[in-house]
């Protein structure tokens, strides 16, 4: 009981947490994007001001659409963005869950929330609605495979070196990749990091990969019909998905803390970790989102396909080839 007690406490914490830093990265991006564009911009707070007003709102449900279907997509969304979090350490917090696979999950539930959309569009009835979600369908196809190329070819390189349990995120704080690579695995890496920033925009359907949105083409897309409450919760959900996947990609190519640096231990040492990480997925959210959404327009569904197929794929191949040659020439191999 004091177990259930704690994994739901937790979860609640890590809920709130989650969307609040969600909410705050959304309002400094549109900040800096306004800068960017020699705009003032809205306040930092803006995105929680959204949020209170949707709540305030009905929830209107096409007369096409399929009601119980319809409303219950946005609550898987943040239901299973919310359970990505609790796979992922903060810092140097250990998460709620974890096991000795738990990045091959985690890798399965961040597709969820993206299927949620696909089904809550076709259960709109909206033909808007039925565009964006074969666009966001095929926009999933694209992304998944470099991302699978840089999760398998990390956690290989891991197992090469003799480092138990790689697939656990437990062992990816403890163990940086970059301490058991060589010059050749190094620019592997860096490539890896490239492609991962190319990949977060993705995930989160933003410029120059919001083709399901695409307000200017389809009227919100895969959104078109949502509204109110329905719509605040799917905001909710993409603000803590935008968390769960900064995350990751920091836990498997940016693991490190502060706190060994300085000789820290106990709470002062936790709370130095977790600011460091915070600090870190501000940073990797501006550099991944912020800025290429600002310098790009969006991309047509086919460009999309090809980038990550052809060229990010490739680059991903690349980057396997580089690892596997280190490990080689390690002699681990």
């Amino acid at each position: 009981m004091n177990i259930i007690l704690s994994v739901i406490s937790g979860t609640i914490v890590l809920a709130i947490l989650g969307i609040i830093l969600g909410l705050f990265i959304a309002g400094i991006d549109r900040r800096i994007v306004a800068r960017m564009q020699a705009r003032i911009g809205p306040p930092l707070r803006q995105p929680f001001t959204d949020i209170r007003k949707l709540f305030t709102k009905q929830s209107i449900v096409p007369a096409n659409a399929i009601p119980w279907l319809f409303n219950l997509m946005p609550v898987i969304a943040l239901a299973s963005s919310i359970a990505v979090l609790m796979y992922l350490p903060f810092g140097s917090l250990a998460p709620i869950l974890g096991e000795a696979g738990d990045m091959i999950l985690v890798l399965y539930l961040l597709i969820v929330p993206s299927l949620a959309l696909v089904i809550g569009g076709f259960a709109s009835g909206s033909p808007y609605a039925t565009v964006g979600a074969q666009r966001e369908m095929v926009s999933m196809i694209a992304y998944e495979l470099p991302l699978a190329i840089s999760v398998i070819i990390i956690a290989w390189r891991l197992m090469a070196a003799g480092v138990a349990e790689p697939f656990s995120f437990i062992t990816l704080m403890q163990t940086s990749v970059w301490d058991v690579v060589g010059p050749l695995g190094i620019v592997g890496l860096l490539i890896l990091l490239f492609l991962f920033m190319w990949i977060t925009p993705g995930e989160l359907s933003k410029v120059p990969f919001d083709t399901p949105e695409a307000e200017t083409e389809l009227a919100g897309g895969i959104l078109a019909e949502y509204s109110g409450r329905n719509l605040g919760v799917f905001s909710l959900a993409q603000a803590v998905k935008m968390v769960a996947i900064l995350t990751f990609g920091i836990i498997i190519l940016l693991p490190w803390n502060l706190s060994p640096v300085f000789g820290m231990t106990g709470a002062g040492a936790v709370l130095l970790d977790l600011a460091f990480f915070v600090l870190k997925v501000i940073v990797v959210s501006i550099l991944s989102v912020t800025i290429i959404r600002t310098m790009m327009a969006r991309l047509r569904i086919t460009q999309v396909v090809k980038l990550y197929w052809f060229i990010f794929g490739g680059l991903g191949i690349i980057a396997i080839i580089l690892l596997m040659l280190d490990a080689f020439f390690l002699g681990v191999i």
